[in-house]
C-alpha cells in the first residue's frame, strides 16, 4: 500500500474511523492518495540504465508488471523507496511526494551520456485506493489483474472513464490504485460508492498500514538504515548486477544477518509513541516507529519498529508499555 497520510504520536480511532476501519478489512473502502508522486523515464537507454540505479530487476520486468525497490547510497544507506512499472513504451516510478525532489535530484545525477529523460507527470495523474476483500468486486475488475501477481499495471475502462489499474502489494488483503485524469476522479469516486464502496479518511488507511506491517520511508524508513535491516527482501534482487551501493549489500548477505530487525510488536497498554527507545535488561535494544490503537473487539495497541536480534525474546519494555514481538501482517487483524 502506497498511502501517504498526516502523521500522529498514535494512529488511533473515533467511532467513525472505526467504521472505515472495518471496511477495509472486511469491505471495501476508497480513499484518495494526494501524496503520490509520478516520474516516467523514456528513452532508448532507460532499462540498462534505471537497472543500475535501484535495488530491484528492471532488466527483465514485463510490460505490465512492477516492482518494489530502494534508491542507495555509495555505502548502502537508503536514500528512498519506490516503485517502478513498465509501461512499454516508458517506465514510470511512483514515490512519495516527500521524497520526489530528492529521488529526482538522485537519479538525474547518474543521467551523463544515457539516453534518458525522467519527467514529472504528478499533476496529471490523481490516485485513489481501494482495498478490501471486497475491492476487485467494486471495480468490477476480475481476472490475473484482480487474482494473479501484486504490481500488475494495466490500462481499464471504470464505469466508462479510462482509467490505469494497479494491484497493490499489500500482503494481508487486497488494495488497488486507480490512476486518472483528475477531471474524471469525482465521476470515479461517486460511481464506487453507488457500487457499495465506503470512503475512508487518513486515519483509517494509515491503521492499514500499520497493521499490514508496511513501513513508510520518513518513518519507519530513515537513510541511516540498510535495505536489509528493513525486512523488505521484496525490495532487492541478487542476480541483477551492478547498482549503486550494492557491495554493502552483498557484503551483508554474505555475512548472514543484521545486527537488528524490523518488525510488529504487540503492546500492553497505550501510552506509546513513536521514537519511543525499547529497552531490554535496562539496554536500549531498538526504537518504536510508529503506533496504532485499533478498534477491535478489545482494543489493541501495536507498533512497528526495530529491536536487536538477540533481544527479540527478551522481556522488552517502551516507555511503561511492555511489548512482544509479532509476525507481520498481525494476526490478531487479518487471521493466521
Amino acid at each position: 500500500m502506497n498511502a501517504s497520510v498526516s502523521q500522529n504520536p498514535a494512529a488511533t480511532a473515533t467511532a467513525s474511523v472505526a467504521v472505515e476501519f472495518q471496511s477495509l478489512i472486511s469491505g471495501a473502502g476508497i480513499y484518495d492518495l494526494p501524496n503520490r508522486a509520478k516520474l516516467s523515464l523514456t528513452g532508448k537507454d532507460r532499462v540498462r540504465w534505471l537497472n543500475g540505479m535501484i535495488t530491484n530487476n528492471v532488466r527483465d520486468l514485463a510490460v505490465g508488471c512492477g516492482v518494489y525497490a530502494f534508491v542507495l547510497t555509495p555505502q548502502g544507506k537508503i536514500l528512498g523507496d519506490l516503485f517502478v512499472y513498465n509501461r512499454g513504451e516508458s517506465i514510470v516510478l511512483d514515490t512519495d511526494q516527500s521524497q520526489l525532489a530528492k529521488v529526482f535530484e538522485t537519479l538525474k545525477r547518474y543521467i551523463i551520456m544515457d539516453k534518458v529523460e525522467m519527467t514529472d507527470i504528478t499533476s496529471s495523474v490523481s490516485v485513489m485506493g481501494v482495498a478490501g476483500p471486497g475491492a476487485g468486486e467494486v471495480l468490477g475488475v476480475t481476472g490475473q489483474l484482480t487474482a494473479g501477481s501484486p504490481l500488475r499495471i494495466e490500462d481499464v475502462t471504470l464505469k466508462g472513464v479510462p482509467a490505469t489499474l494497479v494491484r497493490g502489494d499489500n500482503p494481508a488483503i487486497p488494495t488497488f490504485e486507480l490512476w486518472l485524469n483528475p477531471v474524471h476522479r469525482t465521476q470515479v469516486k461517486l460511481a464506487l460508492l453507488q457500487a457499495g464502496a465506503q470512503e475512508v479518511g487518513g486515519e483509517a488507511v494509515e491503521l492499514l498500514r500499520i497493521a499490514s506491517g508496511t513501513p513508510r520511508y520518513g518513518q519507519d524508513i530513515h537513510d541511516r538504515d540498510l535495505p536489509q535491516e528493513t525486512g523488505q527482501t521484496r525490495a532487492l534482487n541478487f542476480t541483477k548486477g551492478c547498482y549503486i551501493g550494492q557491495e554493502i549489500v552483498e557484503r551483508i548477505r554474505a555475512r548472514g544477518n543484521v545486527h537488528r530487525m524490523f518488525t510488529g510488536f504487540l503492546a500492553d497498554g497505550d501510552q506509546l509513541a513513536p521514537g519511543t527507545k525499547i529497552h531490554a535488561e535496562g539496554k536500549d535494544v531498538g526504537e518504536v516507529t510508529s503506533v496504532a490503537i485499533l478498534p477491535l473487539s478489545r482494543k489493541t495497541t501495536i507498533a512497528l519498529g526495530y529491536v536487536r536480534r538477540e533481544a527479540a525474546a527478551q522481556e522488552l519494555r517502551a516507555g511503561t508499555a511492555i511489548l512482544r514481538v509479532s509476525d507481520l501482517p498481525f494476526a490478531q487483524v487479518f487471521g493466521a
